[in-house]
């Protein structure tokens, strides 16, 4: 079998368990995968026989994620270095490009995170221009107060 035909087979497999963005992300991840192993000198078979039948892998990814109750969403990660791609970027001039995959407990650390500094620097500033701010609604309601009078 080469590395068409195993990918071809694990997405068949993988296209009854989940939806297409997620075969497609699967998908993606192994072709990226056996291409990292074939640079880093292993042969298409070797990188083939290590993954195994692709029919049991799709199932093992399958079950894993009921297992884990994970959508495979930004949860889902991988253990595996992911090989940057090579982009051309229209001008003749290429670059690299490396996808970072967070997992979703430290996406939710850093937008908390995010928040409490939002909200340190919000009272913070209302700490400092308070005094500011209460003399001025001080003198507009005295202003008002006198101008009613009148």
């Amino acid at each position: 079998m080469n590395r068409e035909e195993f990918i071809t087979k694990l997405q068949h497999a993988l296209a009854g368990g989940m939806s297409a963005g997620q075969v497609a992300e699967h998908v993606r991840y192994y072709r990226e995968y056996i291409d990292s192993e074939i640079r880093r000198g292993k042969t298409e078979a070797e990188v083939l026989a290590q993954l195994g039948d692709p029919r049991l892998l799709a199932r093992s990814i399958v079950d894993a994620g009921k297992r884990a109750g994970t959508a495979y969403g930004s949860d889902y990660e991988y253990d595996e270095e992911v090989a940057g791609e090579v982009r051309d970027d229209g001008r003749g001039r290429t670059g690299s490009v490396q996808r970072v995959m967070l997992p979703g407990w430290l996406v939710m650390l850093i937008i908390v995170v995010i928040a409490v500094v939002v909200i340190g620097l919000v009272s913070s500033l209302l700490y400092i221009f308070a005094p500011v701010i209460i003399a001025v609604l001080i003198v507009t309601l005295v202003v008002r107060l006198i101008r009613d009078k009148k």
